[in-house]
């Protein structure tokens, strides 16, 4: 199979597509032939090893996990002998996590993970699109923030892959959302649901004099110290930067449910073939991208 594989740290050049040998599942294991995958923050953070703390998990020296990618769409290839939930043939979407391996033609997948029939009216593009920005923002709006119908929230970054899905999120569990992005992304976040948009290159949110039940960095890009400006009086501020996301396989077929009841949607920016791997990283690394950026492997064109 071929996968993107990088065996030292640093910029996109670093990723080459290599011919590996297949896994093989286990007995409780899924087979997956990756139709699309993410290109995430996490992963040219991983790849470039920054911040410095990426090495106490993944190699001080050396990448331990050398194929990157934690959200993917395709095909049941294969199941284990002890595989119920899935058979051969099937679509699912799914979030390998901390795992990675996502960046390959095929993976392995516990059928007790994070992984669920692909939502029936998304493509494998679209449903690549939804596991890391959905499960991150579902994980500090709902675990961490604890939001509840009625409160307002702000979402800051809120035209990246998490933001989209935060302010889609917040909107989905009753509260007033605003969002702040770049000015060419104010219309976006509207259509996302926003009650009201700031332009963070005109106006700063913690000072324009309203207060927040819950302000969600989703780029971790301000901090707690400028935001607690923003706060009601009990109010939560969470921020992606404060540590990885808990994803759950519950918390997949409850972002499903929404999709397929079409209350949300994943936005994607760009679509890369896997050839480009470390052009979408580069691009991805720019930090100006609106969604998701999605990586192709389906070479029939038709996903």
């Amino acid at each position: 199979m071929k996968a993107a594989v990088y065996r030292r740290y640093g910029p996109p050049e670093v990723l080459n597509i290599e011919e590996l040998d297949p896994p093989a599942p286990g007995d409780n294991e899924i087979l997956v032939r990756v139709q699309a995958a993410t290109v995430s923050s996490g992963d040219w953070r991983t790849r470039k090893a920054e911040p410095f703390a990426i090495r106490l998990f993944n190699g001080l020296l050396r990448p331990r996990r050398s194929i990157l990618g934690s959200a993917l769409a395709g095909v049941v290839e294969a199941a284990g002998k002890d595989v119920k939930r899935f058979s051969k043939g099937a679509d699912v979407f799914a979030s390998t996590g901390m795992n990675l391996g996502a960046h390959a033609e095929l993976v392995c997948l516990p059928e007790d993970g994070v992984v669920a029939d692909k939502p029936s009216n998304l493509t494998h593009e679209e449903a690549a699109a939804v596991p890391y920005g959905a499960l991150t923002a579902l994980f500090f709006l709902k675990d961490k923030g604890e939001i509840r119908s009625g409160q307002r929230v702000l979402i800051y970054g809120a035209s990246g892959a998490v933001g989209s899905w935060g302010t889609q999120l917040a909107k989905h569990f009753g509260a007033e959302v605003t969002a702040v992005c770049g000015p060419a992304n104010l219309e976006m976040v509207r259509s996302l649901g926003a009650a009201r948009v700031i332009d963070y290159t005109r106006q700063d949110y913690a000072e324009a004099g309203n207060r927040y039940d819950i302000i969600f960095d989703a780029v971790g890009k301000t901090s707690a110290a400028h935001g607690r400006r923003a706060l009601a009086p009990d109010g939560k501020y969470v921020s992606v930067a404060s540590g990885v996301a808990a994803g759950r396989r519950e918390d997949l077929l409850f972002v499903k449910e929404l999709v397929e009841a079409g209350e949300a949607r994943p936005a994607i920016d760009r679509r890369y073939r896997f050839e480009q791997i470390a052009e979408a990283h580069r691009y991805v690394e720019k930090g100006h991208k609106k969604g998701s950026v999605v990586i192709s492997l389906n070479h029939s064109g038709n996903s």
